[in-house]
């Protein structure tokens, strides 16, 4: 049977009830893992499958990269950093309380990228400006550190973590960083995750949210081919 955005979304479902016991703790693991490795490249967890990232990627070049954009102004160098940034964020400071993978080996410097936040706060036209300097395959790199962290420290979970509120001193941290952008467009970020579980981290951002950026992602890439073929 073909595995479409419906099953996953299906399976999203499921995900968020199998959280809640101690007994499905396993199979909540397992699904949450398939769910992630669904939304990541194959190359991330080996899954033997075409990803929905790896459909986004697929005759993928550097122009439609850069200047297509959805109908919200979003361009695919901006929906993926923006969503590998707060899966980074997220799971490696407040759920992890470890340094973020973009700040080890150079990634901010090899990715080239002119902000270090998840760039909520960007208009349209700075949208297009930060997604100009963007080096794609370094940040497709980084997309899969950012996965396969994300997967080690699920795999050490426990089931009481998954009722942990998120921690006030990784806000904090996130705030000191500048990890998340001082505006009003970036910083209720702060507030949205401090009223979650470890379980609700996992739910969302870590893998729905990545799901809707694929989707925006897709759209600009489609708007973005059929301005190719116009010119």
């Amino acid at each position: 049977m073909e595995y479409t955005r419906a099953t996953w979304n299906e399976n999203h479902k499921r995900l968020r009830e199998l959280l809640k016991k101690k007994s499905t703790f396993d199979s909540a693991i397992n699904l949450f893992l398939d769910q992630h490795a669904r939304i990541h490249s194959s190359d991330v967890s080996g899954i033997d499958c075409i990803t929905f990232e790896d459909e986004l990627w697929e005759g993928m070049d550097e122009i439609t990269f850069r200047t297509g954009q959805n109908k919200k102004g979003r361009t695919v160098a901006y929906g993926m950093w923006h969503s590998t940034r707060i899966e980074d964020i997220t799971m490696n400071i407040l759920v992890d309380g470890e340094k973020q993978v973009i700040d080890q080996e150079n990634w901010l410097k090899r990715i080239n990228s002119s902000i270090y936040d998840t760039g909520n706060a960007l208009d349209e036209n700075e949208i297009l400006k930060f997604s100009q300097t963007i080096d794609m395959q370094a940040l497709r790199d980084y997309r899969k550190a950012v996965g396969r962290k994300t997967r080690e420290i699920v795999h050490r979970l426990e089931y009481a973590d998954l009722k942990r509120k998120v921690s006030e001193l990784g806000l904090e941290k996130i705030i000191e960083l500048g990890a998340v952008a001082n505006d009003e467009a970036a910083i209720w970020l702060i507030d949205f995750w401090g009223k979650k579980t470890v379980a609700g981290v996992l739910l969302m951002p870590v893998t729905r949210h990545h799901m809707v950026h694929i989707n925006e992602s897709m759209e600009a890439k489609k708007r973005g081919l059929r301005k190719i073929k116009k010119r």
